[in-house]
């Protein structure tokens, strides 16, 4: 009983740190957008999110290809780092152009 109990909590541990874009915060990757994205992209966050639709976000973004597709409208950025990905993902999904949400940036 002991021992499945450990098992138990290891694997939902485990599972907890693979799990981490469950916790990103859109609010978070607003602010990322801001201070690292807005004055290389010449936009806000709320136009570069409407160049997409929510699918069209969670696509590129289970592709793996988010930093690449922000570096399209925005060359002169600096890729984002892998801790921001899934904020800045978020708050880009959250107000795309079919979201029917408008951010305050």
């Amino acid at each position: 009983m002991k021992k499945t109990l450990s098992l138990l909590v290891i694997a939902i541990v485990t599972l907890g740190f693979l799990s981490t874009p469950v916790f990103a915060d859109a609010n978070k990757g607003q602010k990322i957008f801001i201070k690292k994205m807005k004055q290389p992209c010449g936009m806000n966050g709320g136009q570069m999110a409407v160049k997409h639709t929510q699918e069209e976000w969670k696509a590129i973004n289970d592709a793996g290809k988010l930093n690449e597709e922000l570096l399209n409208y925005c060359p002169n950025a600096e890729p984002l780092k892998d801790s921001y990905v899934p904020h800045v993902y978020d708050f880009l999904h959250n107000y795309a152009s079919d979201s029917g949400n408008v951010p305050a940036c």
